[in-house]
């Protein structure tokens, strides 16, 4: 399985220090040693599984809006947005460190928004991080109207990825990046649009759709 370009820094600072970690603990030739060696392994090995980065098939329907995240969906309700308006539908998605954790672009469109925010790292699926965490908010300007969705760092996450920029043109289901580690990924649907998951339901970036438009 490939490796996300997101992370390629990562797993080669992980791999050579832990590789001279288990080259430490094997010349060490004691219990210990191994234990050392071991575990020196078997980060390498989730270093390389948090970073995977599967090859997805977006649906073949105009009419839908897929999931930018991987994961479990925490939250559907109606909100009052400044970008999509009333009323609108949030749709919130957890994401577990044992997530894939590289992030979709969830409509073709043109990205009109983009606005990195610092802030706290509470946990992620608690629902103050959506406006107290570090977060990168984009909008998307969409034949079915505006849509607006946010990578919310969580209490392991020390880094957003996101290789958009205001007046991009974007396609459902590209890779634009991704969150490290537990996380969250926030998205507002416009009226047009009605949500098609429930609290409890699983996401896979890039292939569930989340809603679809109505009247397209």
């Amino acid at each position: 399985m490939r490796t996300t370009q997101y992370g390629k820094d990562s797993v080669i600072k992980t791999t050579v220090i832990c590789t001279a970690i288990i080259a430490a603990g094997i010349w060490h030739h004691s219990a210990g040693g191994a234990a050392i060696s071991a575990a020196g392994a078997l980060y390498i090995a989730f270093t390389l599984y948090f970073y995977r980065d599967p090859e997805r098939s977006a649906p073949g329907d105009a009419n839908a809006i897929i999931a930018p995240a991987d994961g479990k969906v925490l939250l559907v309700r109606t909100v009052d947005h400044p970008l999509t308006g009333q009323p609108s539908t949030l749709v919130s998605i957890f994401m577990s460190p044992f997530n894939v954790h590289v992030n979709r672009i969830p409509v073709d469109g043109r990205v009109t928004h983009r606005s990195y925010h610092p802030g706290k790292f509470l946990m992620a699926f608690d629902h103050r991080s959506m406006t107290d965490n570090e977060r990168m908010e984009i909008g998307i300007d969409s034949r079915f109207g505006p849509l607006w969705f946010c990578q919310v760092s969580g209490f392991l996450a020390r880094r957003i990825v996101c290789r958009l920029e205001q007046g991009d043109t974007v396609t459902a289901g590209n890779r634009f990046g991704m969150i490290k580690f537990g996380s969250r990924v926030d998205i507002v649907l416009p009226g047009t649009a009605a949500a098609s998951v429930a609290v409890g339901d699983k996401t896979v970036a890039g292939e569930t759709v989340i809603a679809r438009a109505k009247g397209f």
